[in-house]
């Protein structure tokens, strides 16, 4: 996995981010068919909506897109339009699956799959952003996108984990994704709840949110045509992503994230209240039971173009998060580390 540190304003920020996906960006997301559905609605009215409420609500967000676009060495309007994708179409190639609950020690477990294009394997990376005037965190990042709607752990001790959802309805509203990165800047888990909740959004997320030194774990379904949905966590539980919540919004439910859904209640039933162990969450994250649709995904055919591209663990107590990453070795992390608070 690569690993990149960069610092600065909102553009420097959004800049060295662009110049490290640069590559990627042109050769292999630029080539999929999501990338060319996204790019005929760049002018439409929708993303011209969603452009004006992020440079009014969020203009140091904007002022990022403005540097990943310099960065990427790509149109504006394309690259805002590409980090709008799951507020213009129903449907993308972001999948995931996250597990949450407390261990032995009381100590909060939070564990994410991180699904996405296969051919991008090699081409994400672990960034550490330490912007100018607003929170450092430690996001996982795409080539050509913000920070912040994957997982990640904020300088305050938050913990932001993210799942795609394909709700029908994309109302007018702040895209999903400047509003998982606007979440990063925040310095309580009250904030950031207020921020993914209460906002106006178009597209719809699943977040798994926790902070250090905090007892709750809270799952949201973050929704812009029904109210958000806020679960507080008191045993181990599971999302992939669908909404499970909610049974009044359309949406639409792939047979992997239905499978995965499944396998998750089928293990949290044979666990009872069993405590989460950071070992649990990876051996569940790890199943491949259902061997056509597994939580755990690899297949060059997968139905829905993604495969696990990285699984992070986070332990939360009262004072610190600590982090493990795994990719295919699943025995051994590839990167591990600590944020003290």
């Amino acid at each position: 996995m690569q690993t990149l540190k960069i610092a600065g304003s909102p553009f420097e920020v959004g800049r060295q981010l662009g110049e490290f996906g640069r590559s990627a960006y042109h050769n292999k997301v630029r080539k999929t068919a999501l990338w060319q559905r996204i790019q005929a609605l760049a002018n439409s009215a929708q993303a011209k909506q969603l452009c004006v409420a992020t440079q009014v609500h969020h203009p140091d967000i904007w002022l990022e897109v403005k540097g990943l676009a310099q960065g990427l060495g790509a149109p504006l309007d394309e690259v805002f339009a590409w980090n709008c994708r799951g507020d213009l179409v129903e449907s993308t190639s972001d999948g995931c699956t996250t597990v949450y609950g407390h261990d032995a020690d009381g100590a909060r477990v939070i564990a994410h799959n991180e699904d996405g294009f296969p051919q991008l394997y090699e081409d994400c990376a672990l960034v550490e952003v330490t912007p100018q005037a607003a929170v450092a965190f430690t996001s996982f990042a795409y080539p050509g996108s913000l920070c912040g709607h994957t997982f990640a752990v904020n300088a305050a001790g938050i913990v932001n984990t993210v799942n795609n959802i394909r709700a029908c309805q994309r109302p007018h509203g702040l895209p999903r994704q400047v509003l998982a990165r606007a979440a990063l800047n925040a310095s309580t888990l009250d904030e950031a709840l207020t921020v993914l909740t209460e906002s106006e959004r178009a597209g719809s997320f699943h977040h798994t949110l926790a902070q250090a030194g905090q007892g709750a774990i809270y799952s949201v379904e973050a929704t812009g045509a029904h109210e958000s949905q806020v679960r507080v966590i008191h045993r181990a539980g599971g999302h992939a992503n669908h909404l499970i919540y909610a049974d009044n919004v359309a949406q639409r439910v792939t047979a992997s994230s239905g499978a995965r859904q499944q396998r998750l209640d089928e293990w949290l039933k044979a666990r009872g209240t069993a405590p989460l162990s950071v070992s649990d969450a990876l051996a569940i994250l790890s199943d491949s039971q259902n061997a056509t649709l597994p939580i755990y995904r690899q297949a060059p055919d997968d139905p829905d173009d993604e495969n696990t591209l990285a699984t992070m663990v986070y332990r939360l107590t009262e004072k610190h998060v600590s982090w493990s990453l795994w990719r295919r070795d699943r025995v051994t992390p590839v990167l591990q580390g600590k944020m003290v608070i």
